[in-house]
């Protein structure tokens, strides 16, 4: 049986929480609504929902701060709602664990295709969280880090863990599956599935970012990610697998 998707819409302008909870209604979600992020945190407390829909500038705390604190503790999608003059703002939100974002004024139906899906990523990916016995699961090792890749959980040498957004996973997949040979952005960004990618999109720059923080990879001096001027990108760890 189809669970109903569960979504969470932020936004201080009631037009547009109307707007979208309207379409996303059509469309048999659950939906709540809230217009403070203070309001949001008290919402799924008691209602967990699959995506959060996150105007950037909202009053007191504003989206940034929250997209941060959710993407801390949990795995659920967030797509930020940006005005079109906010660029530096979602360059900062992807990086703070966004998974997509949409500018004003916006394509009511295109957020409901991005809201699909982004729903079906994150259910994709809590369908692998139950763990498999350790032997079962499938784990990609390089340098001083093990990918296991059932459970989307970055190991390192000490055996403590991190947890991957859907973004920072597909990309280090990508890269691993090509370790040794430059990738340009446009080879990854062809590679990363279900995303919509726009012209001169920065996404893959703000990913690798994020990998390299949690690779422990200096971005001024990587020895893992490393980047090709001109070119894009090179994996340069050798890649093992094992179970």
């Amino acid at each position: 049986m189809t669970v109903t998707p569960r979504v969470l819409i932020v936004d201080d302008d009631p037009v547009i929480r109307e707007l979208l909870a309207s379409y996303l209604l059509r469309e048999d979600y659950q939906v709540h609504c809230a217009d403070t992020a203070e309001q949001a945190e008290t919402c799924l407390l008691d209602n967990p929902v699959d995506l959060v829909m996150l105007d950037i500038r909202l009053p007191g705390k504003d989206g940034l701060t929250l997209t941060r604190e959710l993407r801390v503790r949990s795995e659920v999608g967030i797509i930020l709602i940006t005005g079109r003059d906010d660029e530096i703002d979602r360059i900062v939100g992807l990086e703070c664990g966004a998974d997509d974002y949409v500018v004003k004024p916006f394509n009511p139906r295109e957020l409901v295709s991005k809201a699909k899906n982004l729903v079906r990523r994150v259910r994709h990916a809590q369908a692998l969280q139950p763990q498999a016995p350790a032997e079962a699961r499938q784990l990609k090792c390089f340098g001083d880090w093990t990918l296991d890749v059932d459970r989307r959980r970055l190991v390192a040498a000490d055996g403590s863990e991190g947890l991957l957004t859907q973004g920072e996973f597909q990309l280090l997949s990508v890269l691993l599956r090509n370790a040794g040979h430059t990738l340009s952005r446009d080879q990854l960004m062809d590679q990363i599935r279900n995303r919509e990618w726009l012209p001169n999109d920065r996404s893959i720059d703000v990913l690798v970012g994020r990998l390299r923080r949690k690779l422990n990879d200096d971005p001024a001096d990587p020895q893992l990610i490393i980047t090709i001027h001109g070119a894009g990108y090179l994996f340069s760890a050798a890649v093992s697998s094992r179970q």
